[in-house]
């Protein structure tokens, strides 16, 4: 085996101008709403790159997107779907271990209604309309278009199995090329996690895993691509496994680090379950008014987390009931608790605005009513409810609170959750210095909640990326998730091993760092003045040069051997023009073929600086810079958009290189 993966190889081996390119079908096809982040675009690239590129490529190919939980993964996946279709494939089965992600995933890449639908109006590819059409087999699949099955992973195991009419046989792969979707793959490694296996169970390894292998082994232009943000890659049997075809790891850890996810904290408070659960709402319903005050359209949502179904059911009655009979002196007893600083200042906030405790009570028994209150534990939920809890965001959408136990561990896709409530106080365990399971999968539904809830207040700032972190500003109230629980520091303590685990929170010695590099960087602005300083703005070295880029014109001359001079049928000219006369979308391009470029690398050379837009169009930045162009007289006064892609691209790589 060799010792570097392929993760590694391709790494090494894609080119600059290869990597962040997105062919025409995906960017064509993709639902315009939901701009492509670099990240995103990076897999794509590679995923080409591997099908295409890779003289190394096994067939048929199994590969691992290993993405972080809120990055995206499913629209990756659609993008992979298009590029796939370009190149012949037809025929998709995309499968999970939960019917409930089927069918938010059915949502999402057939219902053309819904907010949160991953294609565009139409769809279509050189001039021709594709339609994406679920089928339950493929024997009489039309080849024009997509065809998907929708299915478990234990569905499809029965159906292959145990076969009945019109449902998919081993025979539907024989001559067919066929994609496999395996949406939180991890599921599918139940065998490979268990190593040595007794007697029984190798006679009874008709599994999931091997029914999904045997598929995959079918014909060699299969495809098998695995999507998951939490793979065991640490097993030394999945380490193995997938050594070869691991292609992309963008860990919670690099996603929380490039501000793509909201910040959490824990609240621990000395408060009954619903003395808890009241304080999570008054902080939901001052995060909704610091929104509406930046008239910014964001309905924040409450989770409240049972330990068993009727737990469940009997904390929502209690729920409902205790804020139908708010009184204000529970009210005072949350505001008394004057230890904590966010509650101080919601308290302080809601005097300072003249919002009097009967007020506030009279809103919260509005906006958390019984109406506006879900529970989704039943295990015979509907598909309707299942849908309602996936379209939080929508704007007829008024549920406020979800009460839930485990149902939501997986597949939920909210944007606007922004508070957790643990309603039971847990036994911690010991565990040998490891964290626990139960810990662990707590840890990861708080990095569900944390998925960022897009906004910005202007054009220029990211509306995608965290940005009040070192700011003392009201809206950073906007981009946290809060975790609470009730006073255990025993239960706390593991529960942040687990966060820092999964790289959701930074660790004591990325703490130290950082509190190292922010000591430094206050240190270094002390000692120069705002315009020295290249923490605000390029240096002006950078910014006053003149950068030369020669065209290749196709300029030719012919010498007389019995004359001195040459003939040519042109001259070089040369031109300067301001790189800001070229049109924006070319400057953004050749920024984006440029791994440099990247938003959170930009940020560890310019913490100040807000985005991407900024670095192009400000004057401290690259707004000025001036580059001459030589070549032929009409190419150096009217460069094609190429010549001027071309241009950039040798600027920006110049100016990365002096920056460096």
């Amino acid at each position: 085996m060799s010792k570097q993966t392929l993760e590694q190889y391709i790494s090494g081996n894609i080119s600059k101008a290869f990597a962040f390119e997105v062919k025409p079908i995906i960017k064509n096809n993709l639902n315009p709403k939901f701009e492509l982040r670099p990240y995103q675009i990076e897999a794509l690239a590679r995923f080409d790159f591997h099908l295409n590129n890779n003289p190394t490529r096994k067939k048929p190919t199994q590969l691992l997107f290993h993405m972080a939980t809120g990055s995206g993964k499913t629209l990756v996946m659609a993008g992979v779907l298009l590029g796939l279709y370009a190149q012949g494939y037809r025929n998709f089965i995309f499968f999970v271990n939960s019917a409930n992600i089927i069918e938010k995933t059915r949502d999402n890449f057939l219902n053309a209604r819904s907010s949160k639908y991953l294609f565009n109006e139409t769809l279509s590819n050189v001039g021709k309309h594709i339609s994406i059409k679920e089928v339950a087999n493929f024997e009489a699949a039309d080849q024009e278009n997509i065809n998907i099955v929708f299915t478990t992973i234990q569905g499809l195991h029965t159906q292959l199995n145990a076969p009945k009419e019109n449902s998919l046989t081993y025979e539907d792969f024989e001559e067919k090329k066929i994609v496999l979707l395996s949406d939180e793959a991890h599921h599918i490694n139940a065998e490979t996690k268990k190593g040595k296996r007794t007697k029984d169970e190798m006679e009874a390894l008709v599994s999931w895993e091997s029914t999904v292998d045997k598929i995959f082994s079918a014909n060699t232009e299969n495809l098998l691509l695995e999507f998951t943000a939490t793979s065991d890659l640490q097993h030394p049997e999945i380490a193995k496994k997938y050594h070869d075809k691991l292609l992309f790891d963008y860990p919670l850890k690099q996603f929380r680090k490039d501000k793509y996810s909201k910040e959490v904290h824990v609240l621990q408070a000395e408060l009954n379950p619903f003395e808890r659960a009241l304080q999570a709402i008054i902080l939901n319903q001052y995060r909704k008014k610091v929104f509406e005050k930046n008239r910014i359209h964001v309905k924040p949502v409450v989770l409240l987390k049972s330990k068993t179904i009727s737990d469940s059911k009997s904390f929502y009655d209690e729920f409902i009931n205790g804020i139908q009979t708010l009184t204000p002196a529970r009210i005072k007893k949350i505001s008394g608790n004057s230890t904590n600083k966010v509650i101080s200042k919601i308290f302080n906030y809601f005097d300072v605005h003249d919002i009097s405790i009967d007020n506030l009570i009279s809103e919260l028994q509005e906006d958390f009513s019984e109406s506006k209150c879900i529970s989704v534990d039943s295990k015979n939920d509907s598909i309707e409810k299942q849908l309602i809890i996936n379209s939080l965001e929508d704007g007829d959408n008024e549920y406020r609170a979800v009460f839930a136990v485990d149902k939501l561990n997986e597949g939920w896709d909210v944007l606007n959750l922004f508070d957790i409530v643990r309603l039971y106080n847990p036994t911690v365990a010991v565990h040998k210095g490891k964290v626990g399971k139960t810990t662990m999968s707590e840890a990861q539904l708080i990095g569900r909640g944390a998925r960022y809830c897009p906004f910005r207040l202007t054009e220029e700032q990211p509306r995608y990326q965290r940005k009040y972190d070192d700011i003392d500003n009201e809206l950073r109230i906007c981009e946290a998730l809060y975790y609470h629980a009730a006073h255990n520091p025993k239960y706390i303590a593991e529960l942040n091993k687990a966060l820092q685990a999964i790289g959701l929170k930074a660790t004591p010695e990325e703490e130290k760092k950082k509190s190292t590099a922010k000591k430094s960087s206050s240190q270094i602005i002390k000692k120069q003045t705002k315009g020295q300083s290249n923490q605000f703005k390029l240096d002006k070295s950078i910014r006053d040069k003149i950068y030369k880029k020669k065209l290749l014109s196709g300029n030719s001359s012919v010498q007389n051997i019995f004359r001195s001079r040459a003939s040519t049928n042109n001259q070089t000219a040369r031109k300067i023009h301001y790189l800001n006369s070229f049109e924006r979308r070319i400057l953004r391009k050749a920024v984006n073929k440029l791994p440099f470029y990247r938003f959170s690398n930009l940020q560890r050379h310019f913490p100040h600086l807000k985005s991407i837009s900024e670095f192009l169009t400000s004057d401290d930045f690259t707004n000025n810079i001036k580059v001459e162009i030589a070549g032929s007289q009409e190419d150096v006064k009217h460069p094609t958009n190429q010549m001027k892609l071309e241009i950039a691209v040798d600027v920006f790589d110049e100016i990365s290189k002096a920056i460096a």
